[in-house]
């Protein structure tokens, strides 16, 4: 449990590193941010130190000149898109975000309904925001988007859309998660801010991959694993190495997509004030890890919790084979096995020996706690009950709930309640 990841320095020079972004630009900067501004519980996992609200923490430095828009679109709204990892629906967590930057000084200046279309759905969310005091926008699907250039870049294409009124430097443009629009909201702000005289920029802030890393490093290797299911894919950018001579590490997205950026941009201003994807980023998250060794057998432990995470789904809702079949390929190129994970060996070896579910968890001075499914207790209930004991150096054979105390709950649970299950469980 070392850390590995120097969080006050990032906090530090990421936020420099956003205002020399702003002052290149003149007037304004619009930032599209991409992944989680808090919750970002995977950066935390693959670089130990890392707070998951680390970038908020550092956008509130940047409060006095910064407002937020939310980005979500009328495709997700109507489909009740979830968010897996809350369990709550996109047009939720738009207000828990809203409510939640509220509430630390940061101010939201709307919401921005993307890709609409006239869904009678995405006009009942409208109202429901504006009943609440929230100002919210419509940006219109755009036909042929992102290729369609000369449609784009008229009043038939982002002229169309409803002009975001902002007030502060730095605009951050965010949505509850991928796929929202959140890039075509910024760059339909650029024009309309350049039909007004505004000097604006754009710029991306992605914490993985990490572009200054190799591209097989363990971290960015973690993150090709954790965007499994969008089919994303680490790739050298050719356009920086063409500009610069120099190699980094950008994502398939991007890359594909920096022609019709340059050309939109063309349009706007003349010109692209960027030579490759990379040069549109402010990701400083590379020059921040204290112990690389500890950064990198973290990630390689986040691999292989991404491929129990993708076998799991697969028995669980039948999903597509293709994410658990992609990360088995990213564990052989990797040289993993699953049996690099401590905890992973020590309950296949409990389950072999009790022939029972079985578990494991690692404590924080590296000791392993096992535990098995018995007639009154999950393995994930024994398994808490059994660290408990050994934190609290209560010998393993004392029972903390008596058998007695836990019959009548399973009588309820089964008599009453019509469960089929007996066994208590971590809830």
């Amino acid at each position: 449990m070392k850390t590995g990841f120097d969080n006050q320095k990032y906090l530090k020079i990421q936020s420099e590193q956003i205002k020399k972004r702003i002052a290149q630009f003149g007037d304004k900067l619009y930032l599209e941010f991409g992944g989680k501004l808090f919750d970002d519980n995977h950066a935390s996992r693959v670089l130990p130190g890392f707070q998951p609200d680390s970038k908020l923490q550092m956008l509130m430095q940047l409060s006095d000149c910064a407002e937020i828009v939310m980005v979500i679109s009328a495709k997700d709204i109507e489909k009740n898109k979830m968010r897996g990892d809350l369990g709550i629906t996109y047009d939720e967590d738009v207000l828990r975000l809203s409510n939640e930057f509220e509430k630390v000084g940061l101010l939201v200046n709307g919401v921005v309904i993307t890709h609409y279309n006239g869904q009678s759905s995405a006009d009942a969310y409208r109202k429901r925001l504006e009943r609440l005091g929230i100002k919210v926008y419509y940006h219109y699907t755009i036909e042929g988007y992102p290729n369609n250039v000369a449609l784009i870049d008229s009043e038939e294409g982002f002229g169309r859309n409803d002009y975001v009124e902002t007030s502060r430097p730095l605009v951050i443009v965010t949505a509850p998660g991928p796929g929202s629009g959140k890039m075509a909201v910024c760059l339909s702000q650029l024009y309309h801010e350049n039909r007004r005289g505004v000097k604006a920029g754009y710029a991306k802030f992605e914490t993985f991959p990490v572009w200054n890393l190799p591209l097989k490093h363990p971290l960015n290797v973690a993150y090709e694993a954790a965007t499994a299911d969008l089919n994303d894919v680490n790739m050298i950018d050719p356009f920086h190495l063409e500009a610069y001579g120099q190699i980094a590490v950008n994502y398939n997205r991007d890359i594909e997509i920096f022609p019709v950026l340059t050309a939109i941009f063309e349009g706007i201003y003349g010109e692209n004030p960027y030579k490759s994807p990379t040069d549109m980023g402010v990701n400083m998250i590379g020059f921040c890890m204290s112990d690389e060794d500890v950064c990198c057998d973290a990630s390689r432990n986040e691999i292989i919790r991404r491929y129990y995470t993708a076998l799991d789904n697969l028995a669980e809702t039948g999903a597509n084979e293709s994410e658990v079949n992609k990360i088995s390929l990213i564990l052989k190129q990797a040289k993993l096995t699953t049996a690099y994970r401590r905890t992973t060996v020590a309950a296949r070896e409990r389950k072999e020996s009790s022939g029972v579910a079985s578990a494991a968890i690692e404590l924080q001075d590296g000791t392993i706690i096992t535990s098995q499914s018995s007639a009154l207790l999950g393995p994930s209930a024994a398994l808490i009950l059994n660290a408990t004991k050994y934190l609290a150096g209560i010998p393993h054979d004392i029972k903390l709930i008596p058998e007695a105390m836990i019959a009548p709950i399973q009588k309820t649970k089964v008599s009453f309640l019509h469960g089929h299950n007996p066994r208590l469980h971590t809830d």
